[in-house]
């Protein structure tokens, strides 16, 4: 699913998606990895079709508005803040009784109690900053899980920042849920290449190996290894894009 990930701006709008598919794409992000077990990641679930007219319109943005009128799911993603307070350390006494962190590695209940809760994570709750920074990374480990598995369902879905004051009135959202990001969920009125892998700066400019300055080095081998599984594919973008744009637009009734 890496390799025919888009995202996905024309849905068919007129096609709901199942309720067992959205359950499935919560069940992924609920299984990612989260520091000290406290799964930050909090989603509500919205159907376009309950929003009032109103509402709907309001939580446009505009870059986003085509889309949140034409996807028929909305999952607004929040990091709850209150997570790890709440916890207390809790959630890691669970991963040490689980088995997950062990003695082998320092880890105990008393551990948690007595260095972990008074000299790492009370002290991160009461920065702001690197509180905020923590969660945000957590979610979003989850919420790409959540995408991946969406497209593994058929579906096409698409990130979209939103209206966190609007969004807070309409779905009375708690005053320490951090607003993340939107992922617009239907199913596909494009092809799903959707045009082409888009454009990405090259590897070397990203990726170091040892330190910065020295590129880590791409095998060709592996890139073509890689393309014949699916997860590299042709750039965007494909030759027929713009006619597929256009037959696309003219259908759904947006400008060409």
């Amino acid at each position: 699913m890496i390799g025919r990930r888009r995202s996905i701006r024309y849905f068919q709008p007129w096609r709901p998606v199942e309720r067992e598919k959205i359950q499935t794409i919560l069940e992924a992000a609920r299984l990612a990895s989260c520091a000290v077990n406290a799964s930050f990641l909090r989603a509500i679930v919205v159907q376009r079709d309950s929003l009032p007219r109103e509402t709907l319109d309001m939580l446009k943005t505009p870059v986003s508005a085509n889309n949140i009128e034409l996807a028929p799911v909305h999952i607004y993603f929040y990091a709850d803040l209150g997570a790890v307070p709440r916890s207390r350390g809790a959630t890691l006494k669970q991963l040490v009784d689980a088995g997950a962190l062990n003695p082998s590695h320092g880890w105990s209940h008393e551990f948690v109690e007595t260095f972990v809760w008074p000299q790492i994570l009370e002290p991160m709750t009461k920065s702001p900053v690197q509180h905020s920074v923590g969660a945000a990374a957590d979610c979003g480990m989850a919420i790409c899980q959540a995408l991946l598995c969406a497209f593994d369902e058929g579906l096409g879905a698409c990130m979209s920042a939103f209206n966190p004051g609007i969004a807070k009135q309409a779905f009375a959202v708690p005053d320490d849920w951090m607003p993340i990001f939107v992922m617009l969920v239907g199913y596909p009125a494009e092809s799903w290449e959707a045009g082409g892998q888009r454009p990405r700066p090259p590897f070397g400019e990203l990726y170091f190996e040892g330190k910065h300055g020295k590129p880590f080095e791409r095998d060709p081998g592996v890139v073509k290894e890689l393309e014949a599984a699916g997860m590299i594919q042709r750039a965007a973008p494909l030759p027929w894009r713009k006619d597929e744009v256009r037959a696309v637009s003219r259908m759904l009734g947006l400008p060409e």
